[in-house]
């Protein structure tokens, strides 16, 4: 087994943990720290992919990608993060609610 493809495999388990945790729960900041886990099992995958095959140099392309794929996610984390605030400010509560919970 490659580790490449040990990489790829646990990129993308990273990503249906995320997913799976992005379904299951209603906190906004479990939602938030779901997405983060989503990106790093798809930066995962990416950098295990540059590699294509087992004598030559690995992609540049891609590590570019996930260079600019790391600050934009840190970026969006502080968005995120402060629309959540904006919203316990409003609401009072930090979970998804709907029409019939009020």
């Amino acid at each position: 087994m490659n580790m490449f493809f040990i990489y790829a495999l646990t990129g993308t388990g990273l990503f249906f943990i995320g997913l799976y945790a992005l379904i299951i729960h209603a906190h906004l900041l479990r939602k938030i720290l779901a997405l983060n886990i989503m990106g790093s099992g798809v930066f995962l995958v990416l950098i295990s992919l540059a590699m294509r095959s087992g004598d030559s140099t690995p992609d540049p392309v891609s590590h570019a990608m996930v260079i600019t794929g790391i600050v934009v996610a840190v970026s969006a984390t502080a968005l995120a993060l402060v629309l959540m605030l904006k919203v316990v400010d409003i609401s009072g509560k930090s979970r998804l609610t709907d029409q019939e919970d009020e």
